[in-house]
């Protein structure tokens, strides 16, 4: 049984100017101990699917138009508030993409950084300061027992960054939620944290979604790998897999635009144009106008037509595409002509 089943997940933004779809029918699921890394360009849901499941995200204007999020056996979309909050900082954690504006600028860290200690695991004050000042240790902060009486004005950015990500894994939890996690941080310090991550994994069972632009990173921290755009999971697969031969135009355009992939001397290649105003979604696949394989048919899917569903042999099995040409010729429509 996995330990996160997400199925049919829909989220509205609903405004004076329409309905902004950020999520659309969306669909995966955890086992412990598993990383799933989540990757597309800025806008294409990737933080509101995962806020939708924690219950974070502001009703009215945000609604759960369909689908339900089982945990544990307990569907997320639909507990009550204070068996939710349960469940959140213990079971579930998250490590919030700004560190800025998470972080109480009027309680010390030691405060902030205790309170999930003393609140689900039932630690006298004394012991929750020691293992908090280990948390921070094991972030890389220095002398940790003077900088919990510290105030987060007091810390750099990455430094609050550091705060957050032993907030999130203190409690050892059975589902992390990172988003870009290591985005203010430097690249030692980077390795540093998600080495702690992999950690949690290996010694724990705690299984992690990985919110990512950074395909480098995905590369060395996920098992899997789910590719969104414009709101839509438009390719799930492990991670050697999605390197080697992506199945849908969108994914291989994102590999094509990462540096570390180009010899010394090669162009770096971009995706043309901008990504669909999510108020005005065009017709049949988002990914139309801005795809060099696409055909009339692509401009006349149907949503059922555009969910994932596997490609023909001989593509690895595991693998989901919403590409409807690759779906129904295979991969080899990807070519260049």
């Amino acid at each position: 049984m996995p330990l996160l089943n997400v199925q049919d997940l829909s989220v509205g933004f609903h405004t004076r100017h329409g309905v902004v779809r950020a999520v659309n029918h969306v669909s995966f699921s955890l086992e412990p101990g598993d990383s799933l890394g989540i990757v597309g360009e800025s806008g294409s849901g990737k933080s509101v699917t995962c806020l939708s499941l924690l219950g974070l995200l502001p009703m009215p204007p945000a609604r759960i138009e369909s689908g339900a999020a089982a945990f544990d056996g307990q569907d997320l979309l639909r507990l009550p508030a204070a068996k939710l909050r349960g469940i959140l900082g213990r079971d579930i954690a998250m490590i919030f993409q700004d560190p800025m504006t998470s972080l109480n600028p009027y309680l010390r860290i030691a405060t902030q950084l205790t309170e999930p200690l003393l609140v689900h695991k039932g630690l006298s004050r004394a012991a929750a300061f020691k293992q908090a000042a280990a948390a921070l240790g094991g972030v890389g902060i220095a002398d940790p027992e003077a900088r919990l009486n510290q105030y987060p004005h007091e810390f750099s950015g990455g430094m609050r960054q550091r705060v957050m990500i032993a907030m999130a894994t203190i409690t050892r939890p059975r589902l992390l939620i990172a988003d870009e996690p290591t985005t203010a941080l430097d690249v030692t310090v980077q390795a540093q944290i998600l080495e702690l991550i992999k950690t949690l994994r290996r010694e724990h069972g705690t299984a992690v979604i990985f919110i990512t632009h950074n395909l480098a990173v995905i590369n060395g921290i996920a098992d899997r790998v789910m590719v969104m755009y414009a709101g839509q999971a438009v390719e799930t697969a492990p991670v050697p897999a999605i390197f080697h031969q992506p199945l849908h135009p969108y994914t291989a355009a994102l590999l094509r635009s990462v540096p570390s992939a180009h010899k010394p001397g090669e162009p770096l290649q971009s995706i043309l144009g901008t990504p669909p105003d999510p108020l005005r979604l065009p017709p049949g696949c988002p990914f139309t106008p801005r795809c060099p394989f696409a055909q009339e048919p692509c401009s006349l899917a149907t949503t059922a037509e555009l969910e994932l569903g596997p490609v023909p042999s001989p593509a690895p099995d595991r693998r989901l595409t919403a590409c409807i040409r690759v779906k129904k010729e295979g991969a080899d429509v990807l070519r260049p002509a």
